[in-house]
């Protein structure tokens, strides 16, 4: 905390103490005096912290929403503020010292009674976005200067969930952390694939996890949550600085398995994300959107009609993350007659796309995350995610690409799949079937695989012959 806030980065801590027996006659002031263990162990560490022992959120919904009729797929705060409460936690910002909060909060008849810390964050988070809105507001109306409008943002950015047990566990890592969680897509998901064993080594975490779908409601787009165990303070930095997991939920499964990196105390990063939905027929498909996210993501004008026509032909699937913000096309290509006999069609990668302004809020993990899960890593357990396609079921395929020699992209590309091959101007990049590679090695045992199978052999000349031919989407 004090090293953030050398950078600038001031936070507003709640306190709690969950092993403090509810009722307890003693109890508010054991939270008190946890506030101000807090606020001492911040100074001795040479920060500046207030402690704000009023009340600062109120018991209960705030007045107006029961007659609201916005669809939420969130659970709504228990408690709310408004902004003149939020008086103290400003003066303390714009003084340059971090605000230590203990879990409280004024019911009906303005007695300050202990509630869960999370209500308090909840209801702290919709409060400050508020009356930033407010403001923002109030300065159009009134068209002030920019010297004089106030220096204190209170917009939160990120939000900090610190606990003894670390990230929220993972069915597809046997119990280790997710790594990066799309709250639209995958909240309900994880909810339902929760080990009950798991309730007592991560007792808070379903909690925490409605909490962080909560809060990254009302935050901005660009914000995420953060959970992380007391005993990762360099992980804790490193996620708040960069925005991104400690390590790409998005790389090879096998990999992310043997990872050292990878520990019970390993943070889980959550971004609001979007919705993520297969499509099977061109028909489905919104050309123009399509269209424009294409262009914009390349950078070049589309041959429409070629490009649409061929998809006519040899459409596997599309991925599609929200109102077509990224997609990756997926086409099957057939081999020429007489020629390769002993292949398959070639599962082919032949667009994988997201808009810049999307670019590094999470959307390129999520998209090639399912992307995974519809094609070279079908048929396992870990690729059982709703996304709307065949849910893990079905036999992987190899996915073979391609991309220029020259592509930026390319360094991301290596990290992510089984293996390449230069070819001149191209580079030719493949995924293997990973069932297929995970039931050899469970048949051979302590041999292991061998450095080319006998279903590779001559497979690259094969991929190479066809998807060289693929032809150019983009006008010259």
């Amino acid at each position: 905390m004090v090293y953030l806030e050398k950078l600038g980065l001031l936070s507003v801590i709640v306190v709690e103490n969950d092993q403090l027996t509810r009722g307890d006659e003693h109890e508010r002031a054991m939270i008190v005096e946890d506030t101000m263990r807090v606020v001492s162990a911040l100074e001795r560490q040479g920060a500046r912290a207030r402690p704000v022992l009023g009340a600062v959120v109120r018991l209960g919904p705030k007045p107006g929403d029961e007659n609201s009729t916005e669809e939420r797929d969130y659970a709504v705060p228990e408690a709310h503020t408004f902004p003149s409460d939020l008086v103290h936690v400003r003066s303390a910002l714009r003084a340059g010292e971090i605000p230590v909060l203990p879990p409280m909060a004024l019911d009906s008849f303005y007695r300050s009674v202990r509630v869960d810390a999370n209500d308090v964050i909840a209801a702290l988070v919709r409060g400050m976005v508020e009356a930033c809105a407010l403001e923002e507001q109030t300065k159009r109306s009134e068209n002030l200067e920019p010297e004089v409008q106030d220096e204190i943002d209170l917009n939160p950015m990120r939000l900090m969930i610190i606990n003894r047990e670390g990230g929220v566990p993972s069915y597809a890592r046997s119990g280790l952390p997710h790594l990066l969680v799309n709250l639209t897509s995958e909240y309900s998901y994880i909810k339902d694939t929760f080990d009950p064993h798991w309730g007592g080594s991560h007792p808070s975490s379903l909690s925490n996890l409605s909490l962080a779908r909560t809060c990254l409601a009302y935050m901005p787009p660009t914000s995420s949550a953060v959970m992380v165990s007391h005993r990762s303070p360099s992980s804790l930095i490193a996620n708040l600085i960069t925005n991104k997991p400690a390590v790409s939920s998005s790389l090879p499964h096998a990999l992310l398995q043997g990872n050292r990196k990878l520990t019970p105390h390993t943070p889980t990063l959550l971004r609001r994300g979007l919705p993520i939905r297969v499509i099977r027929t061109l028909q489905e498909v919104d050309r123009p959107k399509m269209k424009a996210l294409l262009e914009q993501s390349f950078q070049r004008t589309l041959d429409e009609g070629p490009f649409w026509e061929r998809l006519d032909k040899c459409l596997d699937f599309v991925i599609v993350a929200g109102d077509y913000a990224g997609a990756a096309i997926v086409t099957r290509e057939d081999f020429p007659l007489g020629s390769y006999s002993n292949f398959s069609p070639i599962q082919y990668l032949d667009k994988f796309a997201v808009l810049p302004s999307h670019q590094g809020d999470g959307t390129v993990d999520f998209l090639w995350v399912a992307l995974h899960d519809e094609s070279y890593g079908l048929g396992l357990s870990f690729s059982a995610n709703p996304n709307g396609g065949k849910e893990g079921v079905g036999e992987g395929r190899d996915l073979v690409w391609r991309s220029r020699a020259n592509n930026p992209v390319n360094k991301w590309y290596f990290e992510r799949s089984t293996g390449h091959v230069r070819m001149g101007d191209w580079v030719l990049f493949w995924c293997d079937a990973e069932k297929r590679l995970k039931t050899e090695e469970a048949r051979r045992g302590n041999a292991g695989l061998s450095y080319v199978e006998n279903w590779e052999g001559g497979r690259l000349s094969f991929w190479a012959d066809v998807v060289m031919k693929v032809p150019s989407s983009w006008q010259k």
